[in-house]
């Protein structure tokens, strides 16, 4: 018994980590609703993301930026946030990690579509105007993407009138014993 339980957790300890790797990001949850704007910068003080700021910080363009269906993610000092509320670590290093992004210590704005498809990507010095301009160009199929629905689970049957023959009343089944493990 002792045996295979350190061979299940040893299984786990190096499996766990290829599953959570999979589908961890953050920018899985706007896949198909929102298209993900993210500034990866090395300082809180970087001019890049110190101009951008302020361009969304004007009325008109952060009206621009929601009709646009845009929702901004940022890494500062590799600390992440998703429109001014913090990402844990973990979620700030698996974003990073879904984005594919090779080492340096540049500046990069990225751009993803509702499809989860890279769009735009610039290091160092943009402006809010040319990632306007990146979303207006897509095809029309991309900015339609409709939201991905969520499957329900099939309605039950309703039961039927009481008073109807031939109808029995169903009772749940009784829940069967696990099978026992035979000591090694």
């Amino acid at each position: 018994m002792l045996i295979r339980s350190l061979t299940l957790a040893t299984l786990l300890a190096v499996a766990g980590p290829l599953f959570a790797a999979d589908g961890d990001s953050p920018l899985d949850m706007d896949k198909g609703r929102a298209r993900p704007l993210i500034v990866i910068a090395p300082s809180t003080v970087d001019p890049t993301w110190i101009s951008l700021k302020k361009s969304l910080d004007e009325p008109a363009n952060r009206k621009g930026f929601t009709d646009r269906n845009m929702v901004l993610y940022t890494v500062l000092n590799l600390m992440g946030q998703r429109e001014g509320k913090d990402l844990g670590p973990q979620d700030t290093a698996a974003l990073i990690r879904s984005l594919k992004l090779g080492a340096g210590a540049k500046t990069k704005v990225i751009l993803v579509g509702k499809d989860g498809e890279k769009k735009f990507e610039q290091a160092d010095t943009v402006k809010l105007e040319e990632i306007f301009a990146a979303v207006d160009q897509l095809p029309a199929a991309e900015k339609e993407t409709p939201a991905p629905t969520v499957a329900t689970p099939a309605a039950e049957p309703e039961p039927a009138a009481k008073g109807a023959k031939n109808t029995k009343s169903s009772k749940p089944a009784k829940p069967t014993k696990p099978p026992e493990m035979p000591d090694d």
